[in-house]
């Protein structure tokens, strides 16, 4: 149930009442009519534009036609008043039997809030992709949570959701490691070791070190590079990418498919993809022009092979093959994708650090010369995490091996914790973690207060002598109803069908942190009125009928919330702590 979308559907009803009287010409598009909640809630339930967009097509005054869309609504027994406001837009109010009947939904309905505007569509989410040299650390935490939530957003709107996970293994990188590790090895066999620059010295790759060793005993000692760095390649991408499926699983991101960009490699995928863009007539031989700004000494005009990446809204064309022959790092990523739109996948979406802002616009213009438009490439950067711990930032630096982990982060403050207060600011937002504050017991804090509020609802259960099975209370005389307050906290519970549409359209799962934080707050508010005003209180002493029906509201807060976290990735509390 979306009343939401009910209502907007009695507009259009009414409207077209209107046409068929002569008082609206015809052929009138009504694609930008809206109903939402009003910006201040003293002014109505609900509020849509439609005099205001069908005025200038119309040819007449909003106001003219405002008042006679009022008139045709308020003879629908769901519309209690409908009101005239500013230069045209029309203020609703509506019967208490529909915040009722919102109520029952949420009892009655299976997964209430739930969507079929995917239509099944099938959508690839990408997300994480760290380079498999280094356990996940803080920032990667963000990312992996965004993804991980926006793929459940997305599913329950609908979607037919894949969450991929592309292993950077096929780059020079994996050779460092390899090196790193071999040095870790000789360690473990009693050798002085020393890390050059360019490797990687955290103490992390001590175990694989050790674990290689006991593998191979001293089969690679004083031999040289080429007899070991293939096999320690292999060995060393796939223990560490072991550690980052654990870390993963300790944030509860579980993967549907692991990509190796080195299955790109020797089978003609990155060739066929480029060979596809050539047969397009987007790859050229040419020379590129110096790059903006200050001029590089090392900077060489030298005819390249290029994707003319302009053509698609790219600032520049874009190299695809060195001088010497090799592939471009870019070349990979258009096979990589391509792939994923032989695939099937009728949506591409990649979650990326905030370094790789300027990657955008060349990726974007690959995937719609690679499926000539039809498959849209929504591109979400996560910007930075700074991590505070008694009121001092943690440092973070992988190089030198003293980098924040996912698990030092999970550790801390757990899972649910550090999950919900990665959402609580939009991706491309900074975003301040403060392991004092996101673990006290206030209303500052957002994931206590939702809990609290979920944890307050099972309290209330426990205590109840009435019957509080979901079916039983859908059953309920919710007449007994009938408090603003009350009234209220019905409201936000009908927003949540239409906000999850919203969130999953714009990809923005943090939205659902935000909802649920104004649910949470509206339910607390209406709980604190309760000690003031005893007719409020959820328990009516001696009155059955009364206490069922307000059990009835609370519950359907309890299942919204529950339904949310649960996008969230989120366990709700049943008592707090």
């Amino acid at each position: 149930m979306n009343v939401f979308a009910d209502i907007r559907s009695l507009i259009l009803t009414c409207l077209d009442g209107l046409t068929a009287e002569g008082v609206l010409p015809g052929g009138l598009g009504t694609g930008n009519v809206t109903v939402e909640p009003p910006r201040d809630a003293a002014h109505g339930d609900m509020a849509t534009n439609a005099a205001m967009v069908l005025a200038k097509p119309a040819g007449q005054k909003p106001r003219d036609i405002a008042e006679a869309l009022a008139a045709k609504l308020t003879t629908d027994p769901r519309i209690t008043s409908a009101e005239v406001a500013g230069p045209g837009f029309l203020n609703l109010r509506l019967a208490p039997e529909v915040w009722h009947g919102v109520i029952r939904a949420a009892l009655g309905t299976p997964g209430y809030g739930r969507s079929e505007m995917g239509g099944g569509e099938k959508v690839n989410v990408e997300f994480v992709s760290a380079n498999p040299t280094g356990p996940l650390h803080v920032g990667h935490t963000r990312g992996a949570v965004f993804g991980d939530a926006l793929a459940s957003l997305l599913d329950f709107a609908g979607y037919d959701v894949t969450r991929e996970y592309y292993i950077n293994d096929g780059g020079a990188q994996v050779d460092v490691l390899a090196r790193s590790v071999y040095l870790r090895y000789l360690e473990a066999h009693g050798h002085e070791i020393a890390f050059e620059d360019g490797t990687y010295p955290g103490d992390y790759l001590v175990p694989l070190g050790e674990a290689l060793l006991k593998e191979v005993g001293g089969a690679y000692i004083d031999r040289p590079e080429a007899v070991w760095l293939a096999e320690l390649r292999d060995f060393a991408t796939n223990r560490m990418m072991d550690l980052i499926r654990a870390d993963l699983a300790a944030i509860g991101v579980e993967m549907d498919v692991f990509y190796s960009e080195k299955s790109l490699y020797g089978t003609g995928r990155i060739e066929a993809a480029i060979d596809k863009l050539d047969g397009k007539g987007l790859i050229y031989r040419g020379t590129l022009e110096p790059p903006k700004g200050k001029l590089p000494e090392d900077w060489e005009a030298r005819e390249q092979t290029l994707f003319r990446s302009t053509e698609h809204g790219d600032d520049v064309d874009r190299p695809i093959r060195k001088s010497d022959g090799s592939w471009t790092y870019f070349a990979p990523d258009i096979a990589y994708h391509n792939d994923k739109i032989e695939r099937g996948f009728a949506q591409l979406i990649d979650v990326l650090g905030a370094d790789h802002g300027g990657y955008v616009k060349r990726m974007k213009a690959a995937v719609a010369a690679l499926s000539d438009g039809q498959v849209p490439l929504d591109v979400k950067l996560i910007q930075l995490v700074k991590l505070w711990k008694d009121g001092a930032p943690f440092k973070m630096s992988k190089r030198a091996g003293t980098f924040v982990t996912l698990r030092d982060v999970v550790d801390l403050v757990g899972p649910d914790v550090a999950r919900f207060h990665m959402l609580t600011r939009k991706n491309d937002a900074p975003l301040d973690f403060d392991v004092d504050k996101v673990t006290e017991q206030s209303r500052e804090n957002p994931v206590f207060y939702v809990q609290y509020a979920h944890a307050r609802v099972c309290s209330v259960l426990r205590k109840a002598e009435v019957p509080v099975a979901d079916a039983a209370l859908a059953g309920a005389d919710l007449s007994w109803l009938s408090h603003p307050a009350e009234l209220a906290l019905a409201a936000k519970i009908a927003e949540w069908p239409r906000l999850v549409e919203i969130a999953a359209r714009t990809h923005e799962p943090h939205r659902i942190a935000f909802y649920l934080y104004d649910l949470a707050s509206e339910f607390h508010g209406l709980w604190n009125r309760g000690n003031e005003e005893p007719a409020l209180r959820f328990l009516q002493e001696g009155d059955a009928p009364a206490t069922q029906a307000k059990i009835a509201l609370i519950r359907a807060v309890a299942i919204v919330i529950s339904s949310g976290l649960g996008i969230l990735g989120v366990i709700p509390a049943e008592e707090m702590r």
